[in-house]
């Protein structure tokens, strides 16, 4: 097998762990990187030529953007001060301890390389977090959370990383120019997300056509993140800023197309990518074990303080830092999402698991110093890395929906269908004043108006049946009855004008292209 053949396996395994998943009730990222894992012991399967260089701008880009298309600034802004508590403050408070420690536990580790370990193994995986927590009914507020955490403790993380990694090759380290690096890159990852959004929204509009406009939003994300890396800013922080500038500011209600074709585009590029990224994950570990050259025994050991430690500060955060939102939390706060129980924070602890960005740290460490030595600890660091990722990734990802169910943390449904009749009821209202309008300013027949007013008066009920009593929700589901029943013989219709249009691809001296165009047009009109 070559490596584009593993290539092609990777991508397939990303295809078939989302369905076997959901049947497993597992989460498919996790699956990935146990498939990953039987790869790398396979005699015929090739050690992965991947520079580890590359795995951050890659990788990470996409990903980051299709998790911030899914939220807002209000969200953030709304849960600023749970979301520093866990990206910032955590991660420097567990960057700090994982290098006490390491650098206490391993023989000769300097206090630098033993930083850049904290700061590799201190970021939750944003892609993992959201992966899990989607897919177990957790209560909203606690996503959202989990959501804010892992797209920007990645900034805070890669930066001390990079301050850590050169006081190791040039020799000098200090907390000061760390906290000065930190500012200014995010300063600069702010400027220049802001610039390509602004300049991506304009070019939006010149394009107009939805398939141009969906290819336009798979290059900003690498451009953002290659922009800001060389201009000395955050890459992570540039797409974050950027995709959701682009969420606010791209919306077209009546930009049916564009939507459609951007969010199946987007969840394409989500699960490829996803899959990939935890594949090679689990594909790395044999590589790394190769490291340990007989002292298998006695770095697992460190491995095992390192993951307990990493594993036990987040524990020992959370519960005093939930206290403290909760303290801090005032009426006003409404739009805030903290944990509300002590359930919930042993959830939100249990659900931080590492994973690609700590894999691309922990390779990307340099083999040698400016001096021409071996860069100090460099096995040890990245041994202990990888035992924290599959011992934080396979351990939690897989007991995780147990621990869940056991727990009762499940999202309250009752608030949800709430939120969605009271969307429901000022969807009707307003479908109900333009026709309104529309009455004013034009003369209908009356069969239009009798059937225009239908449909404002069931648009509600189609979005929540609970809007109507009893006897109207009998009404309006014999009348979805007929409706379905027309959209059947509409598609029966729709169908065999396609497959006649198909049929003359084969005639002689058809133009496919035209034949396409045709398609294309009965294709956007079954959507209606």
């Amino acid at each position: 097998m070559d490596q584009l053949a593993l290539l092609f396996v990777l991508l397939l395994g990303a295809v078939v762990t989302v369905p076997l998943g959901e049947r497993l009730g597992l989460p498919a990222p996790v699956l990935m990187t146990l498939l990953g894992v039987v790869l790398a012991l396979l005699p015929f399967v090739p050690d992965v030529a991947f520079p580890p260089e590359l795995i951050l701008p890659l990788v990470l880009p996409p990903l980051l953007y299709a998790t911030a298309q899914r939220t807002s600034w209000r969200q953030f802004a709304a849960n600023k001060r749970p979301i520093l508590l866990l990206a910032v403050a955590l991660v420097l408070v567990t960057t700090a301890v994982v290098g006490a420690v390491a650098h206490t536990v391993v023989p000769g580790l300097p206090i630098a390389a033993a930083v850049a370990l904290g700061a590799l193994v201190a970021p939750p995986d944003p892609v993992a977090a959201t992966a899990v927590a989607g897919s177990l009914g957790l209560p909203r507020r606690l996503v959202s959370i989990l959501e804010g955490e892992g797209l920007f403790n990645d900034v805070t993380a890669i930066v001390v990383y990079h301050v850590a990694i050169a006081a190791v090759v040039g020799g000098a380290f200090s907390w000061t120019g760390a906290g000065v690096q930190l500012l200014l890159s995010a300063v600069v990852a702010v400027a220049a997300g802001l610039a390509l959004g602004r300049l991506t929204d304009r070019l939006m509009g010149v394009l107009g056509d939805a398939t141009l406009q969906t290819g336009l939003t798979l290059l900003v994300p690498f451009v953002a993140y290659v922009l800001a890396e060389e201009l000395h800013g955050s890459g992570v922080l540039a797409v974050l800023v950027t995709a959701l500038y682009l969420a606010e500011h791209t919306l077209d209600a009546d930009d049916v197309m564009g939507r459609l074709t951007g969010r199946t585009f987007w969840e394409i590029v989500d699960t490829l990518v996803t899959g990939i990224a935890f594949g090679l994950v689990g594909l790395e570990l044999s590589a790394v074990f190769g490291t340990a050259e007989g002292r298998e025994l006695r770095m697992l050991g460190w491995g095992a303080v390192t993951a307990g430690t990493v594993i036990g500060v987040r524990l020992l955060w959370l519960l005093p830092a939930t206290w403290l939102a909760k303290r801090l939390h005032t009426r006003r706060d409404t739009a805030e999402d903290i944990p509300m129980t002590w359930r919930e924070a042993v959830v939100m602890w249990w659900a931080g698991m590492r994973g690609v960005a700590s894999v691309a740290l922990a390779l990307a460490v340099p083999l040698r110093t400016e001096a021409g030595e071996p860069f100090p600890g460099r096995d040890e660091i990245v041994f202990l890395a990888f035992c924290v990722i599959m011992t934080t990734l396979v351990l939690q990802g897989l007991t995780l929906p147990a621990l869940v169910r056991r727990l009762g943390v499940r999202a309250d449904c009752d608030l949800e269908r709430r939120l969605e009749r009271d969307l429901a009821v000022r969807a009707a209202r307003a479908a109900k004043r333009r026709l309104k309008e529309i009455q004013e300013d034009e003369e209908l027949p009356e069969e239009v108006l009798e059937r225009l007013q239908r449909v404002a008066y069931d648009l509600g009920a189609r979005i929540s049946p609970d809007l109507l009593d009893e006897e109207r929700r009998s009404s309006a589901a014999h009348r979805a009855d007929r409706v379905r029943e027309l959209h059947r013989l509409h598609h029966e219709l729709m169908s065999a004008a396609r497959h006649e249009v198909l049929a003359a691809r084969s005639e002689p001296g058809a133009d496919p292209e035209i034949v396409d165009r045709v398609l294309r047009r009965l294709d956007v009109r079954s959507l209606g």
